[in-house]
């Protein structure tokens, strides 16, 4: 018998897109499963109906047989020779998981392994330590694999026995009607295997609580807010499944002089009024240690000093940051009376005067409303 087009067998036109091609396998493989029929001669069309549609979606839904059947037919070649290969499912195998789930509200098959849970450790650092980085150890309290069972929670291999109730297989299935349907074995909890003496270390629950002493390097650069994953890590999993991962979140703790902007390092630089009028070396500090800094004659009040390469070091391993200085003008408040007349003879020696003050400034406002 001559087998039919794939395109009418899946109920689609040529032009179908792979959600519409998806879309209709799954409705007509949800209508025609085996399991949905009691009678023999039911259950024997509908595996027929059932062989027939993967075989057209395997070719409709696959790019390259796509491309081959509609040039070709189901002969899949120029010659007509080459045909197509049905020996794997291709993606059917997932396809039919998200059918079975739809019917029955969870996966076949035993209970399935469980990956352990991710833990989160938050770690303090301080500013230096934020800039040079650091080893940090740290102690995970998490759960861990019994080593006395290796995780099988019975205190022995004899200990463990096929659930009786499900014969090992982790669901128990019964009809409702028309519907054959699958649920976890409540005496087994859809493991499929009954312990008759849990192991005494772990009281049969496959992981004991422990504290890990751990090592991790903490980047220079890194700053508040940034998280380090350490794969592997966390809590390990049960029935097999992998382990959770570790994640270090980071705070830094406020330096009482320095304040990070960027990858640069700020902080305020008094200058006496002298050194600022007519230059000078003062000696500031660093976190590498102290040094001394030019400070140009004239220097204003906020003039931005920068020493190159004392900053943060980029995380990515590119510019590090510099040291900036915010100048701030030392006024002094109290003057001795020699203090007092040399400053009174600079300001007759330079045309200021306490009547004066402010004429610079009034005469740009005047240029300004002009």
């Amino acid at each position: 018998m001559a087998k039919r087009d794939y395109y009418e067998t899946l109920g689609i036109e040529r032009t179908a897109s792979d959600d519409e091609i998806k879309k209709a396998f799954r409705k007509l493989a949800r209508q025609h499963h085996p399991d949905l029929h009691t009678s023999p001669e039911q259950k024997k069309s509908a595996e027929e109906k059932f062989k027939e549609l993967n075989e057209a979606y395997e070719v409709i839904s696959d790019q390259e047989k796509r491309r081959r059947y509609d040039a070709f037919g189901h002969a899949g070649g120029p010659q007509g020779a080459e045909g197509f290969d049905f020996g794997g499912q291709g993606g059917f195998g997932d396809i039919f998981n998200d059918i079975f789930e739809d019917f029955f509200g969870q996966p076949r098959g035993r209970a399935r392994a469980e990956r352990g849970n991710d833990l989160q450790y938050n770690l303090e650092v301080t500013f230096e330590e934020s800039v040079f980085g650091k080893e940090a150890k740290l102690k995970i309290p998490r759960w861990e694999t019994c080593a006395d069972c290796k995780g099988t929670g019975a205190r022995s291999a004899t200990a463990i026995k096929m659930c009786p109730a499900c014969k090992g297989q982790g669901q128990l299935r019964f009809q409702q009607g028309f519907f054959s349907v699958s649920r976890p074995c409540g005496q087994c909890e859809g493991v499929g295997q009954i312990i008759t003496e849990p192991c005494q270390a772990c009281s049969g629950r496959q992981r004991i609580r422990k504290e890990r002493m751990l090592s991790v390097q903490i980047p220079g650069g890194i700053e508040t807010g940034m998280r380090l994953r350490l794969a592997n890590e966390g809590e390990h999993g049960v029935q097999g499944g992998p382990q959770g991962d570790l994640y270090v979140a980071i705070t830094v703790k406020p330096h009482p002089h320095f304040r990070r902007e960027g990858q640069d390092i700020v902080s305020d630089l008094p200058v006496n009024l002298v050194t600022a009028i007519l230059g000078g070396r003062v000696e500031v500090p660093t976190l590498k240690g102290n040094t001394f800094m030019k400070i140009p004659a004239g220097t204003q009040p906020d003039k931005l000093l920068r020493l190159k390469g004392l900053g943060f070091p980029n995380l990515k391993g590119g510019h590090t940051g510099d040291q900036l200085f915010h100048v701030k003008v030392e006024i002094p408040t109290k003057l001795s009376s020699k203090q007092k007349e040399l400053l009174e003879e600079f300001a007759k020696e330079s045309g200021y005067t306490k009547d004066t003050e402010g004429e610079g400034f009034l005469d740009k406002m005047k240029t300004f409303f002009e």
